[in-house]
């Protein structure tokens, strides 16, 4: 026996599985003219006994057979219909699907496995309800073959056409990527249509700067100021008296002076550092506090990550404060911030932020020195065209305390010309640079700028 299994709405797919099995009954008397003609409707099935919860999936008993009627002789499209019942539509879409998938099953195989299993015993005649194949749960018979072999066509052609949108989008952002890293960051396009900005010596020292640990001010003037870059070309120059001797010393982020003194010296009056330096010298207080105590130290930082409200690095500038009373800090103000933007899009005809350019910690240094110094001399910075003449066998090192970091124009370039991100404009910035020499008196050596 083979278990009718019973849907969500109650009895319809045990009473379709009759319905189903005493139609073929009919249809095959009918057609032997061995039984007489026996009218079904719903009204005549009698339902079996709803399956408890305990006995689901159990062979249920056969139902007994419905009585003979005779009722007047009726059309065979009527009977059908009759017979077929609410479901019965359903049902026999199902079984001509089977018979489709299944070559093997022919009608009269399909007929002879309906009356049942019930041995060589059983009656010819009689058609046992319980003794129908297993089938799919009411509404969901197998479809056609031909209908089945559309939908699975028609999967195939959804599932090609995403791959080809996929690789599609794939290849332009691969052409779009090569594309980007071979256009440059055009200098001074736009320049002709801006303002001049002011004189950088006519900025005042005082609202620019704010002092993070107590109420003092910046000092407002040097005569002559030497700016020491982190660039490798310092090495080997023995330039450490030099710069010694200098009136003020200015060095940016955590650029080390301990076992590079033949070279950069130990003097150090202004330390530019970066909101993304600021943990890196505050961890070595040895090198760049207690060393030389009489540093000033001036950081800068966007006003949402220098004076947040949870976790401002003001903050912790004024924590390292309590440690060393004797450290002297200030902060770039949020005016000053903007004027930087204003001069970086005077001088070169880009927004900042739409350029996606982060402005380095040269730039500000070399703003910071003009303000201060009525003379400026900047050691190891190189020319704006100094990679484009250099052979690409010779490698320098980013930072002279880096002997095994990035190659320095290898850096410069790829931040110069790339467009996903944001990155520092650095030959931009020195073809900047190049330009205020004569404006402001500045001097370039190690390499020297002609």
């Amino acid at each position: 026996m083979v278990t009718v299994e019973r849907d969500k709405s109650g009895h319809d797919s045990h009473r379709r599985a009759l319905e189903g099995c005493y139609f073929y009954c009919y249809y095959r008397a009918q057609r032997s003219k061995r039984a007489p003609q026996v009218a079904l409707s719903q009204s005549h099935l009698p339902l079996p006994p709803a399956p408890s919860r305990h006995s689901w999936g159990r062979s249920q008993p056969a139902a007994a057979p419905a009585p003979r009627v005779r009722p007047p002789p009726r059309p065979r499209r009527e009977l059908r219909a009759a017979a077929l019942g609410p479901g019965g539509p359903g049902l026999q879409r199902g079984l001509d699907g089977r018979r489709n998938a299944d070559p093997a099953l022919s009608s009269r195989h399909h007929v002879r496995g309906l009356r049942g299993h019930g041995g060589p015993g059983a009656p010819r005649g009689r058609c046992e309800p319980t003794s129908l194949p297993p089938g799919p749960p009411a509404g969901h018979w197998p479809l056609p073959l031909s209908r089945r072999q559309r939908e699975m066509s028609s999967n195939k052609e959804q599932r090609s056409a995403v791959f080809v949108t996929l690789f599609a989008l794939i290849t332009i952002l691969i052409l779009y990527s090569s594309n980007s890293a071979s256009e440059v960051f055009h200098y001074g396009s736009l320049r002709g249509l801006s303002r001049r900005p002011i004189n950088l010596k006519k900025w005042s020292i005082t609202d620019g700067y704010v002092p993070i640990l107590g109420n003092k001010t910046l000092p407002s003037r040097c005569h002559q100021c030497v700016v020491i870059t982190s660039s490798s070309h310092l090495l080997g120059t023995k330039l450490g008296p030099e710069i010694e001797r200098a009136e003020c010393t200015i060095r940016m982020n955590d650029a080390p002076t301990t076992g590079y003194s033949a070279d950069v010296g130990n003097k150090t009056t202004f330390r530019v550092v970066a909101h993304s330096s600021v943990f890196r010298v505050l961890r070595r207080p040895q090198e760049f506090v207690n060393r030389t105590p009489e540093t000033v130290f001036i950081f800068w930082g966007p006003p949402n990550k220098m004076q947040k409200p949870q976790g401002s690095l003001v903050r912790v500038i004024q924590r390292a404060g309590l440690v060393f009373p004797n450290m002297e800090a200030y902060a770039v103000s949020p005016g000053r911030m903007r004027q930087f933007d204003d001069l970086f899009r005077g001088e070169t005809g880009k927004d900042r932020e739409k350029s996606h350019s982060w402005l380095s910690t040269g730039w500000f240094t070399m703003v910071i020195a003009v303000g201060l110094c009525d003379h400026v001399h900047v050691y190891g910075m190189v020319p704006p065209d100094y990679c484009s003449q250099r052979s690409r066998l010779q490698r320098m090192p980013y930072h002279y305390y880096e002997p095994k970091g990035p190659d320095e124009c290898v850096t410069y370039i790829q931040n110069e010309h790339s467009r996903k991100g944001n990155h520092h404009r650095f030959i931009t910035e020195k073809k900047v640079f190049s330009s205020w020499a004569q404006l402001y008196g500045i001097t370039f050596s190690h390499p020297s700028w002609t």
